[in-house]
């Protein structure tokens, strides 16, 4: 029977024991935006927190970034602000995607957030609203957000009050002419719109070096543990690794399979884990056979199709079994190099009960 609470709400439930959890390195967190900031030169760095955080929690990495130091964040859409304005100023929080709406500009000037204006006609639509600090785009060369450059000369851009002028490298983490052609575009532009800082590189960016950094940075997927260029991976601390508790340990003689259409045969009598993690929570199938986890340093192979809320594993003659946890190899770049997804899908894909 339920206990009424003296206001008449409802009691609140109690949390259940986890069966997954994702570890998330605070130290780590920190000390990757340090390094990136130093790597930055005379260059401050901000902190892409866009897709909750990628797949880390922005609320929790925003507030670690701002001890840390860090004074600009950039998100990609208006329903993202929240969960970051629990951790950090409006004003030091930028919204990528742009008023696309006059009810975005008006929410923008309601909370403080600075719009990154991306068209003329997200310019006009500012200006229409209140005007007020915002950040510019200027399209380089990925033909994605941003004004074109020929549109750079526009009388209302003077109207602004722009505090980063920025663009967006499209091939940062590869070797090929493209990079300079769209760094030299850039600084060819921002004698013409007044503007506080300029930025233009990501985090892969950075290390393409000084040329690149201008005022202000935006390193991303390298603040999470991702290394998308080979040079900062010196630099680059692991900072999530999901985690699953062992649901069943079972026995399994030669010649039988395990898992959904019978992908793999057992050669041997094996003792084997099911393991509470699947690609409802991000775990996705490309580890089927590929993946493993990892428990007292020892590596445990993925068994089979991972499935929804499953994954087999080989527990060999470890000695863990029902009730233990065991965690998925996920060092980001050998993680991608093993399963074929991006290190930015990799985190990004996580699924509520996993980040919950």
């Amino acid at each position: 029977m339920k206990t009424p609470l003296a206001n008449g709400d409802e009691p609140a439930v109690p949390l259940p024991p986890p069966a997954l959890r994702l570890t998330f390195d605070e130290d780590a967190l920190a000390a990757n935006w340090r390094a990136l900031d130093r790597l930055s030169g005379r260059a401050t760095a901000g902190a892409a927190v866009k897709a909750d955080g990628y797949g880390t929690g922005a609320r929790r990495a925003a507030r670690v970034l701002w001890e840390a130091g860090c004074r600009q964040f950039f998100i990609a859409h208006w329903q993202e602000a929240p969960d970051v304005m629990a951790s950090v100023p409006a004003e030091a929080v930028s919204v990528l995607h742009g008023p696309a709406t006059d009810e975005e500009a008006r929410y923008a000037r309601a909370t403080g957030l600075r719009p990154v204006l991306n068209s003329l006609t997200q310019v006009d639509r500012w200006l229409a609203t209140g005007g007020g600090p915002c950040d510019l785009m200027i399209d380089t060369g990925m033909n994605r957000l941003g004004l074109r450059p020929d549109e750079c000369g526009d009388a209302r851009l003077q109207q602004l009050q722009v505090g980063t002028l920025m663009s967006h490298l499209a091939c940062a983490d590869e070797d090929v002419a493209a990079n300079a052609r769209q760094r030299d575009a850039f600084a060819g532009l921002l004698h013409r719109i007044p503007h506080q800082r300029a930025s233009l590189a990501n985090g892969a960016g950075i290390a393409l070096g000084a040329d690149y950094h201008f005022d202000l940075t935006r390193p991303g997927l390298a603040l999470y543990g991702g290394v998308p260029r080979p040079e900062l991976s010196p630099h680059i601390r692991q900072v999530v690794t999901p985690e699953a508790m062992i649901l069943q340990a079972r026995h399994v003689a030669a010649g039988d399979t395990i898992g959904y259409n019978a992908t793999f045969t057992a050669q041997r009598n094996m003792r084997v884990g099911i393991v509470s993690l699947g690609y409802a929570d991000g775990y996705l199938r490309c580890w089927s056979g590929k993946g493993g986890f990892v428990s007292d340093g020892r590596t445990l192979p993925v068994l089979g199709r991972v499935s929804m809320d499953m994954t087999a594993i080989d527990l060999g003659d470890s000695g863990i079994g029902e009730g233990d946890w065991v965690a998925a190899r996920y060092d980001l770049p050998e993680a991608a190099r093993t399963c074929g997804l991006s290190q930015y899908e990799l985190l990004t894909v996580s699924g509520p009960r996993l980040r919950g």
